[in-house]
């Protein structure tokens, strides 16, 4: 299955979106570690440990999304690590106290945004079943 042209700007559009996504975020574990510690709910033992970790498969996934031969791989990694770290949207939603800075509006809007991303990612890297092309640039 090969993608239109226009299908395939998309596709460039999605990948961009989610390369700036996870680059820009995982910079953010290492520029506001303290502030990403926050989210991390109690239960996880270790949380500057989970932060730093999780930046730097942020950024390898990032990275992945820019070659070719690793897009697909990359974009498995990115979607399995956005499931790892939805607990901590949930966390925030029930405790949002923790959180007076943030609307709750914004606490609430955070898991669509989440599945949004997460079908963006599979179709944009073609991890979505089925799919077999990959944007070529």
């Amino acid at each position: 299955m090969t993608d239109s042209p226009a299908m395939s700007r998309w596709r460039v559009a999605g990948l961009v979106f989610v390369f700036l996504w996870f680059a820009i975020g995982g910079v953010a574990h290492f520029v506001a570690t303290e502030a990403e510690m926050r989210i991390v709910p109690p239960y996880v033992p270790w949380p500057r440990a989970a932060v730093l970790v999780s930046g730097v498969f942020e950024l390898l996934g990032a990275a992945g999304l820019l070659w070719r031969p690793t897009r697909r791989a990359a974009g498995i990694g990115l979607f399995l690590l956005t499931l790892a770290v939805t607990p901590a949207h949930f966390y925030m939603l029930q405790r949002p106290e923790l959180f007076a800075s943030v609307p709750y509006w914004a606490l609430v809007v955070r898991l669509p945004v989440q599945v949004a991303l997460l079908a963006l990612i599979a179709w944009s890297t073609s991890v979505w079943p089925g799919s077999k092309k990959t944007v070529s640039r």
